[in-house]
Parts: structure tokens; C-alpha cells; sequence
């Protein structure tokens, strides 16, 4: 099992506002924050955010690049990427694949697939 994970971000007051909405409906908690971070958990995994150094910030992200392509979450079922979903749209989060939506993991797979503020792809996926 993972401990944790933590993600650079570029601004840290906008990302923890969506991570924390994010993440709260998927049942995490906060679990610490200080100046530079914040982090939630849910059975002994924790998820953290760290404000990128301003060095480094003109960089950005790419899921393309080395590294990290997307983090993927376990829903419930196919009703709780439904409403994560319309939550998602209500909140002018783009979906992507929206063609393919809800499988565009795959005719067997039902996901949500989406982007942080900083273009971190996430998705949501049933059993």
C-alpha cells in the first residue's frame, strides 16, 4: 500500500480549494497544513500539496513528460462518478475524453477523467 502522495502546485491557496472540495466528497479528512502544504487522508493514505518553490514554478506540468501521468481514485460505484461528475461540470471543471465519457478508460471501465488547476489529470473510476 502507498503511504502518500505528494504533488507540486502552483499556487497553493487554489489547489488546496479544489483538492479539499475534491476530496472531501471522496470521504478524506484534512489532515495537516502549514505554510507551505496541506494534506488529507483516508485509511492511513494521505494525499499532500506543496506550493512549488517560485524557482521552479515557470516550468509547469505535463502529464506527458517524466513522471507522474495521472492519479486515479476508486469510486463507490458508477452512481458516485455520476455525481462527481455533474459536481465537476457545476463547478466549470473541464471533463476530458468527453466524447468517450464515461468509457473512455475502455468499454469495461466507467470513469470520470479530469484536471486540476494545474492540469494534473485525475480520475475517478468504479468497480
Amino acid at each position: 500500500m502507498i503511504s502518500h502522495v505528494e504533488l507540486y502546485v502552483s499556487d497553493l491557496a487554489r489547489s488546496a480549494r479544489f483538492w479539499d472540495w475534491l476530496l472531501r466528497l471522496l470521504g478524506y479528512e484534512p489532515f495537516q497544513s502549514w505554510a507551505e502544504g496541506r494534506s488529507w487522508r483516508l485509511n492511513g493514505f494521505y494525499l499532500v500539496l506543496v506550493q512549488t518553490p517560485h524557482a521552479h514554478v515557470g516550468a509547469g506540468y505535463h502529464r506527458r513528460r517524466i513522471g507522474l501521468n495521472h492519479l486515479a481514485f476508486a469510486a463507490d460505484d458508477r452512481n458516485q462518478v455520476n455525481q462527481v461528475t455533474e459536481a465537476l461540470r457545476d463547478r466549470g471543471v473541464r471533463i476530458l475524453y468527453e466524447d468517450r465519457h464515461p468509457h473512455a478508460g475502455g468499454p469495461d471501465s466507467y470513469a470520470v477523467f479530469f484536471e486540476d488547476p494545474d492540469r494534473i489529470k485525475v480520475e475517478l473510476v468504479a468497480p
